[in-house]
C-alpha cells in the first residue's frame, strides 16, 4: 500500500504550498495529491476551493482571476508547471485531482495533459506514477478521449450510483474512508470488476489498519509519516 501526501503534509503545513510538500517528502510520502484549478489566463493552479476565502480570506474566484492576482492575494500559491517539476526532481508520484463544475468546463483536462505530454520524458525516467482524479464522470473520460493511457481515478461520493463507478473507464476507484468504512465490502466489489482501489483521507489508526486488511492500492492522508508509523506497529 503506497502513501500519498493529502495536499503535502497538511496536518502539519499549510495545505499545498511547497513547504507542505517539502515536508511530505521528508514524511516519506510515496507520492503526492493536489488539486488543480484554471485561472482566468489558463494557468493550471493548486487550490481546493472555488474561492480564496478559506485560506486567504480572501472572495476571489480563481476562474475570475489571473495566476498574477491570485499570487498578490495568496503569495504561496503554486502552478502546476512548479510543482511537476518538484515532484519529478524529488521522483514522488503524483495523483491530480481535477475540480468541478467550473465555467471553462473540460479546459484543465486539457492543459494537464498537454503538460504531460510535454513532460513525458522527464517522467519516464524519474520512474513515477502520474494519475488524473476527479468526482466529475465526463472529466475522467475526457482524459480517455485525449489520451487513453493516462492513469485515472474515479472519485465517489457517498451518493454516486454503482452504474457510474463500474462503467466509468478509469483505472481505479476512489472512495471517501467514510464510505468505506459503512460498507467495507464495496472494496472487493471495486477489486472484483478489475480496478485499484485509492482512498481519501486516511488519518486515524483504526482507518489505516482497515485500509491494508481491504487491500487499498493508494492510501491518501494528510499525516504520511503518522500513517507510516501505524503501518509499522500493526
Amino acid at each position: 500500500m503506497q502513501i500519498y501526501a493529502h495536499r503535502g503534509a497538511s496536518y502539519d503545513f499549510p495545505e499545498m504550498t511547497m513547504l507542505a510538500y517539502e515536508n511530505a517528502v521528508k514524511q516519506g510520502a510515496d507520492g503526492f495529491e493536489c488539486d488543480l484549478r484554471r485561472t482566468k489566463d489558463g494557468v493550471a493552479v493548486l487550490w481546493h476551493d472555488a474561492d480564496l476565502k478559506r485560506r486567504a480570506n480572501s472572495d476571489a474566484v480563481v476562474a475570475e482571476k489571473t495566476f498574477k492576482e491570485l499570487k498578490s492575494i495568496y503569495p504561496e500559491m503554486i502552478e502546476l508547471n512548479e510543482f511537476l517539476d518538484f515532484a519529478i526532481t524529488e521522483k514522488k508520484s503524483l495523483l491530480l485531482e481535477t475540480k468541478h463544475p467550473v465555467p471553462s468546463r473540460t479546459e484543465i483536462e486539457n492543459r494537464v495533459v498537454k503538460k504531460l505530454h510535454a513532460e513525458s520524458k522527464r517522467i519516464e525516467k524519474a520512474g513515477i506514477d502520474v494519475t488524473v482524479m476527479s468526482f466529475s464522470w465526463f472529466a475522467i473520460e475526457r482524459i480517455k478521449a485525449l489520451d487513453k493511457k493516462i492513469s485515472t481515478t474515479f472519485l465517489l461520493h457517498d451518493y454516486t450510483p454503482w452504474f457510474s463507478t463500474r462503467y466509468s473507464s478509469a483505472h481505479s476507484i476512489g472512495p471517501g474512508i467514510g464510505t468505506l468504512r459503512k460498507k467495507p465490502a464495496l472494496a472487493q466489489k471495486i477489486k472484483a470488476v478489475g480496478k485499484k482501489l485509492n482512498v481519501w483521507t486516511v488519518d486515524e489508526p483504526s482507518d489505516i489498519i482497515l485500509c491494508r486488511h481491504l487491500g487499498v492500492d493508494k492510501l491518501i492522508t494528510n499525516r504520511p509519516a503518522f500513517a507510516r508509523e501505524v503501518l509499522a506497529a500493526n
